[in-house]
């Protein structure tokens, strides 16, 4: 079942948006060579609990920290451990948080010093397939005009979208209905609602949109080992247009 969220719950996960978004602040302040995944992990942590909410990610299916720490070729759901960025790197930083009991979700890729021109413009292009997805979550607007807009700009852009993985409603549990994949047909789909509220997430691989899982059962790599990019925003579908909820900078309209 898709939920509408009412205005004092979107007031609610604004909030949560908010907090997000500061634990984003610190965390990208101590992306560096030398840095270890465990410590940024522990800061987030420690942000998320002095800002009063939880980090959503924790035990969340087993899952044994509180951030997910992808770098390079990884995709998704790294797990944070003692290895350290290295200059020339990219370092995916995906978090969660709970609050008041509702959720927040939002993820950057982050450029570790200097990296190359052809990373870099997959980085550029990832983050701009986001908000072409965002800018149509409007009511009225169907998910695959969504999820098209996402795949037209990243596929456009000569790089690829993973295909087993998808965005997703989000409220008072971390994952809800719909799911939405970064590639589809416009005119197609769920119709939006004023109300319902969409973590947008593309994935997008420099080369090959293949991927494997590590042993570990978590860690979401490319075959061919190529380099990958993940950008996420807490999105809300009202009236006046899309509001981004993990955007500090987005006031409803």
């Amino acid at each position: 079942m898709i939920v509408v969220k009412s205005p004092t719950e979107l007031s609610t996960m604004r909030k949560a948006g908010l907090i997000l978004a500061g634990v984003f602040e610190e965390v990208g302040r101590l992306i560096r060579p030398g840095v270890s995944g465990v410590e940024l992990d522990r800061a987030a942590e420690r942000a998320i609990l002095r800002a009063g909410a939880g980090p959503a990610f924790k035990g969340y299916r087993g899952f044994p920290a509180s951030v997910c720490l992808s770098v390079n070729e990884v995709v998704v759901h790294g797990i944070p451990g003692p290895a350290r960025l290295k200059a020339g790197d990219i370092a995916g930083i995906d978090i969660g948080v709970e609050y008041q009991g509702f959720f927040a979700d939002s993820a950057h890729t982050y450029a570790v010093d200097e990296i190359g021109p052809e990373v870099r413009r997959l980085l550029v292009a990832t983050e701009r397939a986001l908000w072409a997805g965002i800018e149509q979550c409007r009511p009225g607007r169907r998910l695959g005009d969504v999820s098209h807009a996402i795949q037209q700009v990243a596929e456009g852009a000569g790089y690829s979208v993973v295909r087993e993985l998808v965005g997703h409603g989000i409220g008072r549990e971390m994952h809800e209905k719909p799911e939405i994949p970064n590639f589809g047909r416009p005119g197609h789909g769920v119709i939006l609602q004023e109300g319902m509220v969409l973590a947008l997430e593309p994935m997008v691989n420099m080369g090959s949109p293949i991927v494997g899982v590590a042993e570990d059962q978590w860690t979401v790599y490319t075959a061919d080992r190529k380099p990958s990019a993940h950008f996420e925003h807490t999105v809300a579908v009202t009236a006046k247009g899309p509001w981004v909820l993990t955007d500090p900078e987005d006031r409803e309209a």
